[in-house]
């Protein structure tokens, strides 16, 4: 037995804020949603994708935030898309050095969960 591949990550959200998950992941950095099968769309949440990524939120009755633990996206165009960020009001961590050939920086979403963002340089 072997593991394959990632099929996608959850990152938690709290109820009834959808709207502004959709902001963030949508508006700010580019996902596009993807409907959630009615067996499930109950739950609250919602899920997105960009290319091979996927990225699910799900609601989580006592939510906090996951500021340490992370997902790690390899984006193009990283200090466009900081500034985009950064100009919609949300944290930015521009401490992080450059690792292993990627320029990098950590985000957090509109509930705070830790975000990397990773480009080749």
């Amino acid at each position: 037995m072997k593991i394959l591949s990632i099929d996608h990550v959850q990152i938690a959200m709290p109820d009834g804020e959808e709207g502004k998950a959709r902001t963030f992941y949508v508006d700010i950095l580019g996902f596009t949603e993807t409907p959630k099968p009615p067996e499930l769309a109950m739950r609250g949440g919602a899920w997105f994708h960009s290319g091979n990524v996927q990225l699910h939120l799900g609601v989580e009755k006592d939510f906090r935030p996951a500021r340490k633990a992370h997902p790690a996206f390899i984006v193009e165009q990283l200090d466009p898309l900081l500034t985009k960020i950064q100009q919609a009001g949300y944290e930015v961590d521009l401490s992080q050095p450059s690792l292993d050939g990627y320029k990098r920086a950590h985000v957090f979403d509109p509930f705070g969960n830790r975000l990397e963002l990773m480009e080749r340089l």
